[in-house]
């Protein structure tokens, strides 16, 4: 768990956003979950598709090539599959952009990255070496 503590502990404020993304997405998913394999087969033909784009244009440069880790690598793929499966659940449910139709629903995204932010800002001010 200390590994898992520390990451937590020494994110910058860039990841720290991209993971409100995720927990945003991912109270979106549970609460809309559609098991239908099209919907996900997919998104995940869009990540492939996109995710490889991605890769070559930020790999890519007129200075040379770019190394990229395996966890750039795999959120330049990851992105585009949240964003095509999000925007298949949420179509006609009556989401005002990316905001859920009822109180409830936001409530509950915005309390999922709050309590982050919390454990964040906890482990920050914890000595997690």
């Amino acid at each position: 768990m200390r590994p898992l503590a520390r990451y937590f502990a020494t994110l910058n404020t860039g990841r720290t956003i991209l993971w409100c993304y995720l927990l945003w997405w991912a109270c979106n998913v549970v609460l809309r979950f559609d098991a239908r394999p099209r919907l996900w087969l997919t998104s995940l033909g869009l990540s492939a598709i996109i995710g490889t784009a991605l890769v070559i244009s930020t790999r890519t440069s007129s200075r040379g090539t770019t190394q990229l880790d395996r966890w750039q690598v795999f959120r330049l793929y990851l992105m585009p599959f949240c964003v095509s499966s999000f925007a298949a659940l949420v179509k006609d449910a009556g989401y005002l952009l990316v905001f859920p139709p009822t109180l409830f629903e936001n409530a509950l995204g915005f309390s999922v990255m709050a309590a982050f932010l919390v454990l964040v800002r906890v482990l920050r001010g914890r000595n997690v070496s």
